[in-house]
């Protein structure tokens, strides 16, 4: 038997599964491409090179002008890493070096970080993203702040994208004479990859914005799973990002890294969204879409701890567990047999975090009423929730999300019952819970194990092992046969297609 560690709660939980069970680390199974020298000096100068020779737009230096309102728009916590040479860090430091050397004033500044309908930054997550040095600079003259979706003074309503998609932005943003967005090329299940359009498009928008792409009638077709840079998703991205541009009447400044496994810079690339995005991507593909497996798996194993990248509380709130474990479709349908079963540790015990996601309890509680059958179904609710003034000040002024972004959390986390036969939640203290949401329950791994072998996957089950698999920047898998990677839209020139 291979004996291994998987993430439960707060500590781990072991599992004895057969000698033939393939392990999958991120980063360390394949290793990812070799990443820029870490030292801030190589850093500084590789970032500074690409923005001095940005692709499809000017060089920054050439578009900046004394007199000119800069803000610049920066992933919040979620994403990129806080190590002293993090993408932001660099990036923005030799962004204003340039502003500075053509003209532009501190007092002209603003550094607006992108949480969409993400908590606003703390001030203690402020201090980790930029550093104390920048932190220090900007904040106690009040030049940093975090988006808020709900301050309707500063908001701009854009009218709609050719596909009918409603725009409204941070106006910020939209009245400064040169808008930075720095951003991350980091595998995504919500269109393959953070970064470019992305990042202004769920980042600096509204809820209704959001409504147009994180939502069943875009996440359910087929061509969302699995995940890709082809999908509807991806293409509402970037016209709602280009939209932006037409009505603010010049582009987005972008400076954008390629991140490895530890959120260490394997490439910079600066310049015109439209134009980056590809460029970065063929880079990212190399590291994201990793071309490993030799078979199709029936059984995938992974433990969910109690925190990660949303925060405290999303590997016990069912909700947030629903998609986390969609995410695992998303991302590695590819090499997913059509019978594949999902064995998970969990300490599922009912901490919601009410909090962080005060409305998730009454969500949850709507779902098991009222001919709630599959999480879709809560769609119709998404307005009643998202307007709901108790729920978004909370959001506004207490560090939740906004109550919408558990609607995209719905309308992902179907996704795990629709693609897989049965998924097992293994060590669940309050298993109600798990059942609530057509999950099984199992004390242990092997036993769990062994009832999918019965019911499900036969005696010989082909196993795949996925430690680690929420605790470092996720992958998406694909077969190591091209041919065998074949989706609906995995087409010519997709990178899991030759």
């Amino acid at each position: 038997m291979k004996h291994l560690e998987f993430e439960y709660g707060h500590g781990m939980m072991g599992a004895d599964l057969p000698d033939s069970t393939d392990v999958f680390i991120p980063g360390e199974t394949v290793p990812d491409p070799p990443c820029l020298p870490q030292d801030w000096d190589s850093l500084y100068s590789a970032t500074l090179e690409s923005i001095r020779h940005p692709i499809g737009m000017p060089a920054l230096r050439e578009l900046a002008a004394p007199g000119m309102k800069v803000v610049f728009v920066i992933p919040d916590i979620v994403k990129g890493g806080c190590q002293p040479t993090s993408h932001r860090k660099v990036a923005i430091r030799a962004c204003l070096d340039e502003l500075y050397a053509a003209g532009v004033k501190k007092e002209d500044i603003l550094l607006l970080f992108s949480n969409g309908l993400h908590p606003r930054a703390t001030v203690p997550e402020m201090k980790a993203i930029l550093g104390e040095e920048l932190f220090g600079e900007f904040y106690p003259s009040g030049q940093i702040t975090s988006h808020d979706s709900e301050d309707y003074d500063h908001l701009v309503d854009l009218g709609c994208t050719a596909g009918g998609d409603h725009v409204i932005m941070n106006r910020y943003v939209f009245e400064a004479d040169l808008p930075i967005l720095i951003g991350h090329t980091q595998g995504n299940p919500y269109g393959g990859y953070s970064g470019g359009y992305k990042h202004c498009a769920t980042g600096i928008t509204h809820w209704r914005s959001i409504s147009a792409h994180h939502v069943p009638r875009v996440m359910h077709r087929s061509d969302f799973v699995p995940v890709s840079t082809s999908s509807l998703m991806r293409t509402k991205f970037d016209e709602q990002g280009m939209l932006m541009e037409e009505k603010m009447g010049h582009k987005f400044f972008c400076c954008d890294a390629v991140l490895d496994t530890k959120s260490r810079q394997i490439e910079i690339n600066s310049g015109w969204a439209k134009e980056m995005q590809p460029i970065a991507w063929k880079t990212a593909d190399k590291r994201t879409y990793v071309h490993w497996a030799e078979k199709k798996y029936d059984v995938v194993v992974f433990g969910m701890p109690t925190s990660f990248h949303y925060g405290d509380g999303m590997g016990t709130n069912p909700i947030q567990m629903m998609q986390a474990l969609s995410a695992q479709v998303i991302r590695h349908k590819r090499v997913l047999a059509d019978r594949c079963v999902f064995i998970v540790s969990s300490i599922c015990d009912g901490y919601f975090h009410d909090q962080r996601w005060p409305y998730l309890r009454e969500l949850y509680e709507m779902f098991q009423h009222d001919y709630m059958n599959i999480l879709p179904d809560m769609d119709r609710y998404g307005e009643y929730f998202a307007t709901r003034k108790e729920y978004t000040d909370k959001y506004r002024f207490a560090n939740a999300f906004h109550p919408f972004h558990g609607f995209s959390m719905m309308s992902c986390g179907h996704l795990a019952e629709e693609h897989t036969s049965a998924i097992y939640i293994v060590g669940a203290r309050e298993p109600g819970i798990a059942r609530s949401m057509g999950l099984k329950t199992r004390a242990t791994f092997e036993e769990a194990l062994e009832d999918a072998k019965r019911k499900y996957v036969g005696p010989e089950p082909s196993i795949l092992a996925l430690p680690k698999t929420f605790t470092t920047a996720a992958v998406h898998l694909c077969m190591k046969d091209p041919a065998r990677n074949s989706h609906t839209r995995d087409g010519h020139g997709h990178p899991c297609c030759g």
